[in-house]
């Protein structure tokens, strides 16, 4: 891929690539246990669109969705690894999606709820992490059970069990790891929805910038980059999308 000099100004007005990078969806990343670096599939493809561009990488890490989301928007960061969403796309130009998340419920093992289609109902309290898709996807979509809202995804269960709610919603993967922590919970069969997690950049960064990322969103899918990049982490529960509409 030929890159403009301009283009390549629009993703670094400061003179290197800034990556927002969000801990709180394990599926896209973590700290290593040994160094205490950001490690995952977002970081992986951060470095290699820095490559692309031929410049240096800056990774802004935040612990939870809205302040990745924030950096973003407020133009403090270049790219970003969001779940696709239309309020974020007031501020955020998105991709295609390069990885599709299932989002699940957990309840404690007592509870009279079997289904996903029992939890809007007036007497359930339902735990979210505070800006995330879940939160953004379920504030639209519930009107009977109440929301409440924890300070980061990861943090979900601890205050689901701290407070004696009916469910928590998150990540399939980030609730299962949490179910061993706390004995005495399960999750509810299937998902409620499948979040489309993608790269983004500001909006006001034009559209010959955004059009480069979703190349190399398409070329990354393509060329198996995304997939080995989740076998190499240990990722599961997460696949790789498919190639968007009228994508080479």
């Amino acid at each position: 891929m030929n890159i403009p000099p301009s283009v390549i100004q629009a993703f670094t007005p400061t003179g290197k690539l800034r990556a927002s990078i969000n801990l709180g969806n394990p599926i896209l990343a973590n700290k290593d246990p040994a160094t205490g670096q950001p490690v995952g599939v977002s970081i992986d493809l951060a470095r290699g669109f820095a490559a692309r561009l031929g410049v240096e990488l800056e990774l802004v890490v935040f612990d939870a969705a809205g302040k990745s989301v924030e950096a973003v928007t407020q133009d403090r960061a270049d790219i970003g690894f969001f779940a696709v969403d239309p309020l974020r796309g007031e501020g955020i130009s998105f991709t295609a999606p390069y990885v599709l998340i299932e989002g699940s419920y957990m309840v404690p093992d007592g509870s009279p709820m079997q289904s996903n289609d029992e939890v809007d109902r007036p007497a359930n309290r339902v735990t979210v992490g505070k800006g995330s898709a879940y939160d953004l996807f379920l504030t639209r979509e519930l009107r009977r059970a109440e929301i409440v809202r924890a300070p980061t995804s990861p943090t979900v269960v601890d205050v689901f069990v701290a407070q004696g709610l009916e469910v928590a919603a998150g990540v399939r993967q980030q609730l299962e790891a949490d179910a061993k922590r706390f004995p005495g919970l399960r999750l509810l069969p299937g998902r409620f929805m499948v979040i489309q997690q993608a790269m983004g950049l500001p909006k006001g960064r034009g559209p010959e910038a955004a059009e480069v990322l979703r190349q190399y969103v398409e070329a990354m899918k393509a060329t198996g980059f995304v997939a080995e990049a989740l076998a190499r982490h240990g990722i599961q529960g997460a696949s790789v999308a498919p190639a968007a509409a009228g994508a080479a």
